[in-house]
């Protein structure tokens, strides 16, 4: 099924193009994070484990593109110590909207997130995010894993896969 949305996406590139111009109008006017009733790519959500069930939930968060920005010293020094240069955070965009969206919904646990649209000034993620006391999820052999404890706020210890990435365990063991 992926295979062929991805024939679908080459296929209706330009056309896809300007719907998300639209949308993007839209979304910019919206909250930062927002639940919503569908992701906006299937494709990518099902790959990352999302399915079509009363305990998955879809959340959008808009994160700012840009550094890390700091106030500059107000004491004298010389630029080269105002430490103000090559400033670069360690969590990625990405780990960031999934920190953002797991402190706004505590009942529920991150699964995985996806890019899905930047511009000039934001980038927007959707997160997918799983109710692990749900009873769908409890009989689902494929995701009821989430529901042991040592999978609780598993994205603020940076294990889900952005998390991984930023802790520079996703090509261990390789080269």
């Amino acid at each position: 099924m992926n295979k062929q949305l991805a024939n679908l996406k080459q296929r209706y590139e330009a056309p896809i193009k300007e719907l998300m111009r639209r949308r993007i109008i839209q979304w910019r006017k919206q909250p930062a994070i927002i639940k919503i009733d569908k992701p906006t790519k299937i494709g990518r959500a099902r790959t990352l484990g999302y399915k079509a069930k009363q305990a998955f939930t879809v959340a959008r968060v808009r994160v700012r593109r840009g550094g890390l920005h700091k106030p500059k010293p107000s004491g004298g020094r010389r630029q080269k110590r105002s430490g103000l240069s090559k400033l670069y955070v360690a969590k990625s965009k990405r780990l960031i909207s999934e920190e953002r969206v797991a402190k706004r919904f505590p009942n529920l646990e991150v699964l995985n997130s996806y890019w899905v649209y930047e511009d000039g000034v934001y980038k927007w993620f959707e997160v997918i995010l799983v109710d692990p006391h749900h009873p769908s999820i409890k009989s689902d052999q494929d995701i009821n894993w989430i529901i042991k404890g040592t999978n609780k706020k598993r994205v603020h210890r940076g294990l889900s896969s952005a998390g991984k990435k930023a802790r520079g365990l996703i090509n261990k063991k390789k080269g």
